[in-house]
């Protein structure tokens, strides 16, 4: 008898660890968890004027572009550039549009290049520097307040381009140098990211394939210099 109790008890405990095992709960299996927001497409904000949206170039030869193809070969997912920028556009009129739209961000990267046209317009460095203050923080607040996702860019001098050639060229590349000082400093301050591009774009003096058809703004082939520099400095916060 007592043999039996022992064998039924046995059977019925064989039965219960079976059964458990057969209906194990699922938070004893560890799962592959994937973040959607992680995986997702890197975002790009391109803020400026016609050196941003690539007048007289294509808009796969646009800096902000090329740079994405760059971060793309370098196994970054990145989505396409969003652009803010038009030919023309004075840093009054960047920072109107910005407010005029519902951005979607905070964006991964921001890049900001303006003030050829305040120098050209108005010659006017002390209202610059407190416009472009003004964008720098809104840029800022575009990459989710982080200071470091946001690239700056210096004016070109378009002092050597062939658009130029009737005018004080030696002014226009001091007056240059004197938005750039600015443009730099406050960028310092804010604890951005400055890349400074003028230099290269005087390379076009003595090569003329750096500018475009229209005898005044960078060629893909200047652009493509650009990309090189930004893509890597863009990489370190995108990784």
């Amino acid at each position: 008898m007592k043999q039996l109790i022992f064998h039924a008890c046995l059977l019925m405990l064989l039965g219960f660890t079976q059964c458990s095992k057969e209906h194990a709960p699922a938070a004893m299996v560890n799962p592959i968890v994937i973040d959607p927001i992680l995986d997702s497409p890197k975002t790009f904000l391109a803020l400026g004027d016609s050196y941003t949206i690539g007048q007289s170039v294509t808009a796969a030869e646009r800096f902000p572009a090329q740079t994405v193809a760059l971060l793309r070969n370098a196994g970054i997912n990145m989505g396409d550039p969003k652009y803010i920028a038009t030919t023309g556009w004075t840093t009054d009129n960047l920072m109107a549009s910005i407010n005029s739209q519902q951005l979607s961000g905070p964006y991964n990267v921001v890049s900001l290049l303006i003030g050829v046209n305040d120098q050209y317009q108005r010659h006017d460095t002390t209202g610059y520097r407190e416009r472009f203050r003004n964008l720098l923080l809104r840029s800022i607040d575009l990459a989710g307040r982080r200071s470091d996702r946001v690239f700056v860019l210096s004016i070109p001098d378009y002092s050597v381009t062939p658009f130029a050639g009737f005018s004080d060229t030696a002014s226009i590349r001091r007056q240059i140098g004197w938005f750039n000082d600015i443009n730099k400093d406050e960028t310092v301050k804010a604890l951005c990211n400055y890349l400074y591009i003028t230099a290269s774009t005087r390379e076009a003096l003595l090569d003329p394939t750096l500018i475009a058809a229209d005898g005044l703004h960078p060629s893909g082939k200047e652009y493509a210099k650009w990309a090189a520099w930004l893509a890597p400095m863009m990489t370190t916060v995108l990784r």
